[in-house]
C-alpha cells in the first residue's frame, strides 16, 4: 500500500519530468524553425545552379555530364547508400521506418551494397538487419554543423568515385510531409546521367536574352557539379533534421499527456490518501472523547 510519502515523492518526480518534457518540446520547435529556414533558403540557390546547367546544355550537346564510372562485365557494381538518422533517441519511429525503407529499397537494387551512416540509433538498426556500416558521420547539432559533414561526405564520396569503389550514391532520408508528418524517400546522387538531366526540365531561363558561359566551359560544368552535390546533400541534411526534430516534438506532446494523466491519477490517490488519514485522526478524536464521556458518571460515583 502507497503512503502519502511516496506518493508525494512521485508527483515531485512527474512534474521534474514534466519541466523537461517542456523544454525539450522548446528546443524543437526552435530546431525546426532554424532547419526549415535553411531548406527554404536552399531553393533559390538550387534554382540558380539548375539554371547554369540549363546554360551548359544548351551549349554542349554531350549525353552524360559526369565521368561514369560503370562496373566491367567481371566487376559487381558498387552502390553506396547514405543514410541520414539520428544520433539521439525520443523520435518515435523515425529510425525504424527509415530503416525498413532503406532495407526495401536496397533489396530492389542489384549490385554490393555499402553503408554510410549519419547517426548511431539508425546505424545501429541497420546493423541488426544485417547492414554494418562502412562509414558513420555524427548527426548535425546546428545548421552551421551541416556544411562540415557535407564537406566531408563530398571528399570521401569523389574519392571512393575516383578509386572504383563506388559507381552510384543513394540519399535516404526522412522528408518533411504537409501539413505534418514525414515520410522515407530515396534520391540518386550519383551518376549525373539522362534521367538526372531530365530533372531539369521543369526550369525555363527567366529572360529572352541569350546566356553565355563566362570563362572556360570545363571549369564551370565541375564547379556547377560541385555545387549541385552540395545543395543535395545539405538539403537532404536539412530536411531530415526537420523530420526528426518535427518528431520528437511529436513524441514529447504525447509524453507531456501522459504526464499530465499521470498527475491527475496520482493527485486524486494523494488527495484520497490524505482525507483517509485525515478521517482516521478525526475518528480518534472522536473515539476518545466519547470514552471520556462515558468514563465521567462512573468516576463521580465513587466518590
Amino acid at each position: 500500500m502507497e503512503t502519502l510519502e511516496s506518493l508525494r515523492r512521485k508527483l515531485d518526480g512527474a512534474e521534474d519530468l514534466k519541466t523537461v518534457v517542456r523544454t525539450m518540446k522548446a528546443v524543437s520547435a526552435a530546431n525546426i524553425n532554424q532547419y526549415e529556414m535553411a531548406v527554404h533558403a536552399l531553393k533559390d540557390y538550387y534554382k540558380t545552379v539548375a539554371l547554369g546547367f540549363l546554360v551548359h546544355f544548351d551549349t554542349r550537346k554531350e549525353k552524360f555530364f559526369m565521368k561514369e564510372t560503370e562496373p566491367t562485365a567481371k566487376k559487381e557494381k558498387l552502390i553506396c547508400a547514405i543514410v541520414f538518422g539520428s544520433d539521439q533517441g525520443l523520435v518515435g519511429q523515425f529510425n525504424d521506418s527509415l530503416t525498413a525503407f532503406v532495407s526495401q529499397s536496397l533489396h530492389n537494387l542489384s549490385g554490393k551494397k555499402e553503408i554510410w551512416a549519419v547517426g548511431d540509433r539508425v546505424q545501429l538498426l541497420l546493423s541488426d538487419i544485417g547492414f554494418t556500416a562502412a562509414k558513420l558521420f555524427s548527426v548535425p547539432n546546428s545548421v552551421d554543423a551541416i556544411t562540415p559533414l557535407v564537406g566531408d561526405m563530398l571528399v570521401q564520396s569523389q574519392e571512393s568515385i575516383e578509386a572504383g569503389t563506388i559507381n552510384e550514391i543513394y540519399l535516404f532520408f526522412n522528408k518533411p510531409k504537409n501539413p505534418s508528418g514525414y515520410e522515407p524517400i530515396m534520391k540518386q546522387l550519383v551518376p549525373l546521367d539522362e534521367k538526372w538531366k531530365q530533372s531539369f526540365d521543369e526550369f525555363q531561363w527567366p529572360t529572352h536574352k541569350i546566356p553565355q558561359i563566362a570563362g572556360g566551359v570545363e571549369p564551370t560544368l565541375k564547379a556547377l557539379i560541385r555545387e549541385y552535390l552540395f545543395v543535395s546533400l545539405f538539403k537532404a541534411s536539412a530536411e531530415s533534421l526537420v523530420s526528426e526534430n518535427s518528431s520528437r516534438l511529436s513524441a514529447m506532446e504525447r509524453a507531456n499527456k501522459n504526464i499530465e494523466e499521470l498527475l491527475y491519477d496520482l493527485g486524486l490517490k494523494y488527495h484520497q490518501e490524505r482525507q483517509k488519514a485525515i478521517n482516521e485522526e478525526l475518528f480518534d478524536v472522536i473515539a476518545g472523547f466519547e470514552a471520556l464521556k462515558n468514563d465521567s458518571p462512573s468516576k463521580k460515583k465513587n466518590f
